[in-house]
């Protein structure tokens, strides 16, 4: 059950809350950080694609390039892992080898649910012998489900790939992953691509603090829906001395940094383009301090997640790139002077992502996007 605070905690309403979330986010104002510093500030970005982490950042930063990020990458000072929620992030090379051992309980308990289908299969020596494949050359999931297949026959060939995933932080070599480049998947060990041992797991209480800085004010709830661990309350109990403590709307207990900026809630939120799973949108167990309940779930249609637009700070619509356009389609009606502002930074976004393409920015309504 979820813990309330006494009537005496203040009570963030849901534009405080939002306000808050964006400044920590970067999308208030744009940041003069660099592409690695940010990616090391947001904890990483949802990578299930190549271009999401590019589009991320585009909407966070004052003068970013895509070769920022690509540059990282080229250099193995970021890389592309299953860390949170076992989906794709982007992670700075000292995040990859310390995050990924703080989630990797959420891995183990993943695995579980494969347990039929490696019946028979010593799994110590199936992360052997993986470890073996990927750092003798870079393996695709597909070869690397046939050569464990030629080990245990009669075990299900995917469950053998995702025990190897589970059980190794496989990191996605370069090519893929690179702005205007392309590759297939193929993985090795985080430890042999960077060539150094992951370290210990974090204390949890450090992951706390990073995380409200990234994401707060927040819930236990929250950040165990971010991180996709359970058990994080006695984390939160060992700092409650050091953390402001505030409660929302329903009552739910938030906890936040002292110095943490929480902006009035009237501070003005410009539109933003964002991509596919963007971490703003995942990262909370109540996302109503960015999604309005009336839109929840109407970014998506079936698997596949849209492109979100902000306005106002609030997700209010989502978008495309077609070859001679922009498609921005919102769930309401703009008013005039948002439109000019979202075509504005749609026009923006298009000069740092798409220079040298041209395109028109077309405005529609949501339609066919399902509930």
């Amino acid at each position: 059950m979820t813990k309330t605070t006494s009537p005496a905690a203040p009570v963030l309403g849901v534009r405080a809350l939002n306000r808050a979330t964006l400044g920590r986010q970067l999308l208030l104002r744009r940041s003069p950080l660099s592409a690695g510093a940010a990616v090391h500030h947001l904890l990483g970005l949802q990578a299930q694609n190549v271009k999401p982490p590019y589009h991320a950042l585009a909407a966070r930063l004052e003068g970013f390039v895509p070769e920022a990020l690509s540059a990282l990458m080229a250099r193995r000072e970021a890389v592309r892992i299953v860390s949170m929620r076992s989906t794709i992030h982007t992670h700075t090379a000292d995040d990859c080898l310390t995050l990924r051992p703080f989630v990797q309980p959420a891995r183990d308990r993943e695995l579980t649910y494969f347990r039929k289908g490696l019946d028979g299969v010593d799994l110590e020596r199936l992360a052997a012998l993986a470890r073996d494949l990927v750092e003798a050359e870079p393996r695709t999931m597909a070869q690397l489900r046939e050569a464990l297949r030629a080990v245990w026959p009669d075990a299900d060939p995917s469950a053998l790939a995702v025990a190897a995933r589970c059980s190794l932080p496989l990191v996605q070599v370069t090519p893929r992953g690179l702005w205007g480049r392309s590759g297939q998947v193929a993985l090795t060990t985080a430890e042999h691509w960077l060539g150094r041992a992951a370290g210990p797991a974090p204390a949890p209480e450090d992951v706390v603090l990073r995380y409200l800085a990234a994401f707060g004010p927040a819930s236990v709830k929250d950040m165990q829906t971010w991180a996709g661990l359970t058990r994080l309350r006695p984390a939160f109990e060992r700092l409650r001395p050091r953390l402001l403590v505030f409660r929302d709307e329903r009552g739910v207990e938030l906890f936040d940094l002292p110095d943490a900026p929480r902006p009035d809630p009237d501070t003005p939120a410009p539109p933003r383009f964002l991509p596919e799973y963007d971490n703003l949108l995942l990262s909370h167990a109540d996302r109503a301090r960015v999604v309005p309940p009336e839109y929840l779930g109407r970014s998506r249609q079936g698997n596949q997640a849209h492109r979100t637009l902000l306005v106002d700070g609030f997700l209010a619509g989502v978008w495309r790139t077609e070859p001679d356009a922009l498609v921005v389609e919102t769930f309401a009606a703009l008013t005039a002077a948002q439109r000019r502002d979202v075509a504005a930074e749609g026009e923006r976004m298009l000069s740092v992502l798409y220079a040298g393409e041209p395109r028109d920015i077309r405005f529609g309504r949501v339609r066919a996007v399902a509930p």
